[in-house]
């Protein structure tokens, strides 16, 4: 691979990390100061009966949210906050996708037509779209951690190193230091 297209790719992956730390930051701060709101979605999706754990649902999860979009934006934890919003992100899509088939049964209406306030913090939404939005943010997050989204990265400012070091290719995976020397 050229060096021009490594940069090129190394600079899809910081706008891919900052679009992704943004719109945490953003859709959890919508959440995180509007708890009450919050909590009535997350009722909606009739998971969780406890009400000690489902107030403790809709007050922490949205500062988690900020919590991974700012380790993002400022490059600390990158693989470790792009694996967790990829945990948090795929069991979602899962649980929208189920009341969206409810809804689509009890309303009588295709399943593109649904709309509903699914809690990301966006609104009313169309299933369709924010399926394929999920899908396209777990494909963001995945390939975040693999290891791009490197460069303008604080954690290296952190620990007094100049530069990143190169992100790992599919082939170094699972080999040892000595074995790749």
């Amino acid at each position: 691979m050229k060096i021009r297209d490594c940069k090129a790719i190394d600079f899809g992956a910081l706008a891919a990390r900052w679009f992704l730390g943004g719109l945490f930051v953003y859709t959890g701060l919508e959440k995180g100061l509007d708890p009450v709101s919050f909590l009535k979605l997350v009722r909606q999706y009739d998971m969780v009966h406890v009400p000690f754990l489902l107030n403790s649902v809709a007050a922490v999860l949205p500062w988690f949210e900020v919590f991974c979009g700012a380790l993002l934006l400022t490059g600390i934890a990158v693989r470790g906050a792009a694996l967790t919003l990829t945990c948090v992100l795929i069991p979602f899509t899962a649980l929208i996708w189920h009341r969206a088939l409810i809804l689509q049964a009890a309303r009588a209406i295709p399943f593109c037509a649904v709309k509903f306030d699914c809690g990301c913090g966006m609104g009313e939404v169309f299933i369709c779209r924010k399926l394929l939005e999920n899908a396209g943010l777990i494909l963001l997050a995945l390939w975040l951690l693999s290891g791009r989204g490197r460069r303008l990265a604080l954690r290296y400012s952190l620990t007094g190193k100049t530069e990143s070091p190169p992100a790992p290719s599919p082939t170094d995976w699972g080999r040892s230091t000595a074995e790749k020397a």
